[in-house]
């Protein structure tokens, strides 16, 4: 009995211990616990920008409440309405022009590109000075979403949290992507879609190493924040079923009709930047104007103010009739696109929810007086259209579905939802071919939906692999003098290109493109070495 004892546990040694120092090697322990640090500071910081929109807003409207149109009802005086986005405007366009280098608030888009591209490093400084753009921003009624802020602070909490401890860049990019899974917990009170909003827009993998980490800060940012705020929903929904089986190719019909709306939503606001940027002003006057023109348009419209929630609410509640709904479909998504071309901070999550509601609600008061015995309520379309249209822009079918689910409560409707939602996204893809972040990364001409090996070849540099000149070596070997040379910032496509392009096995490395001193050299099984290297641990990250 005893030998078979130390049998068992022989073998159980064998199997378990190379694991556990494997485990511990990886330092799974010290990422799970920055990951629930993360969360729950993450979580304070979303809290402290919730309460710093609502205090800006209390400063003109005297209500911090995000039920803008009840609160501008009470308003007789109409400068108020327009004087609160147009200073506030110029006190974005202050504070872009002297504080921010690249002229524009960060957002989602940003945060992956830090994780693709920059070692999922994001300076403190530049992100806190984002959400106090991005807070103003919101808090003066720009027709932004607050989660695009809100991912970008949490992610830059926790990228200060992790900057000491000398991670790998695998594992600073899962915290990176636990930081957004906090922010989206906390800011729309839905664990299970921050975390795989986190694995599906930032991580782009649904690896299971990165799991635990972007749970845990999930789940701890919702806590605090369910303490703080209370657990509810976003949006109250009245009781909602659907009337028949039968009602199907209607839902099916929605999805292409919302994939349209969500082309069209794309189109407009890069239209809006494109005309922005062919006009010649000061920077600091852009977000002003575009403040009056949102202000102008809400003497009409107050519901095209700030992210929209009361008037997404009304329309799940049926409050709209069918004139009023497209109304608010064009007014929302032509002041939205005002709003982000102007440079005003935010995001375009609840501005899509909105345009989604009202889409889908003018679908089902039409699919209703069309077939009236099998049609639900049009509260049930506009709970499918908010899901459809953020699914598409958004390129996040999955996250944005369960988003929708946690956001209403609504979970009788998953069948239709997805539906709805995947021919939306199906239609983005085959018209537009990219998801509203895509199109914001090939503005600053950042490429990474094409694959691995093109980010690889495209980010990596000559100074990550090159070989570099010993005190010993201090003249170019005469054999590279008539030879092209390179530069520590090239990158691996160039190096490869040259390399290959003169048939050459070795390239010198000079500190200035027009000749300088020796740095080291590159050479051809040098580079295709690293550009193997990089590809394995990019695939045991995505798998592992």
């Amino acid at each position: 009995m005893g030998e078979l004892r130390d049998r068992l546990l022989a073998t159980l040694g064998e199997l378990t211990l190379p694991q556990l120092r494997a485990f511990w090697a990886a330092r799974h322990p010290l990422v799970w616990a920055l990951a629930l640090t993360i969360g729950v500071v993450g979580a304070f910081a979303i809290l402290g920008f919730r309460l710093g929109i609502g205090y800006v807003q209390w400063l003109w409207l005297g209500n911090s409440s995000e039920n803008l149109v009840g609160t501008l009802a009470g308003f007789r005086a109409p400068w108020v309405v327009v004087a609160g986005p147009t200073l506030g405007g110029l006190v974005v366009g202050l504070i872009i022009w002297k504080f921010i280098k690249e002229r524009r608030a960060h957002g989602i888009s940003d945060v992956i590109e830090a994780g693709a591209l920059h070692r999922a490093d994001i300076s403190l400084r530049a992100g806190l000075v984002s959400a106090i753009t991005s807070g103003v921003s919101i808090g003066c009624g720009a027709s932004v979403g607050r989660e695009g802020p809100a991912v970008h602070l949490g992610a830059t909490v926790a990228a200060f949290l992790d900057r000491k401890f000398s991670l790998s860049p695998a594992a600073r990019r899962v915290l990176l992507a636990s930081g957004a899974a906090a922010a989206v917990s906390a800011s729309f009170n839905a664990p299970i879609a921050g975390v795989l909003f986190a694995h599906e827009v930032i991580l782009g993998h649904f690896a299971l190493s990165a799991f635990v980490p972007t749970v845990l800060a999930a789940v701890a940012a919702t806590l605090i924040t369910r303490v703080w705020l209370g657990d509810f929903p976003a949006f109250i929904l009245p009781e909602q079923h659907i009337a028949s089986y039968w009602e199907f190719p209607a839902f099916a019909l929605l999805g292409v009709v919302c994939g349209l709306v969500a082309v069209c939503f794309h189109l407009t606001v890069m239209t809006a930047d494109w005309s922005a940027r062919r006009y010649t002003m000061p920077l600091w006057l852009r977000p002003a104007l575009g403040g009056l023109v949102v202000g102008m348009m809400a003497l009409t419209v107050p519901q095209v103010l700030g992210v929209g929630y009361e008037a997404t609410n009304l329309a799940i509640k049926e409050s709209y009739g069918l004139g009023w709904l497209l109304i608010l479909l064009v007014a929302k998504t032509v002041a939205t696109a005002i709003s982000l071309a102007s440079r005003f901070g935010g995001g375009v999550f609840s501005p899509s929810l909105y345009i989604g509601a009202m889409a889908g609600g003018a679908f089902g008061i039409i699919a209703g007086s069309a077939v009236p015995d099998y049609a639900s309520s049009y509260g049930v379309y506009a709970l499918l259209g908010m899901g459809a249209v953020a699914g598409a822009i958004l390129g996040a079918p999955i996250s944005t579905a369960l988003i929708v689910f946690e956001l209403t409560g609504g979970y009788e409707l998953t069948i239709a939802l997805l539906l709805s939602v995947s021919i939306a996204s199906m239609i983005m893809q085959a018209l537009l071919g990219k998801s509203f972040f895509d199109w914001q990364l090939s503005q600053r001409g950042v490429f990474l939906g094409e694959g691995s090996h093109l980010r690889i070849v495209r980010t990596w540099t000559v100074r990550d692999f090159m070989t570099k000149l010993t005190p010993q070596e201090t003249a170019e070997p005469p054999e590279l003098f008539d030879r092209p040379h390179l530069i520590p910032s090239d990158t691996l496509e160039m190096a490869l290109r040259t390399l290959d392009e003169g048939g050459y096995t070795r390239l010198a490395v000079l500190d200035k493109r027009d000749g300088g001193l020796l740095l080291g050299w590159v050479d051809q099984v040098q580079a295709l070495a690293a550009y193997n290297k990089a590809l394995i641990e990019a695939n045991v990250e995505e798998h592992k």
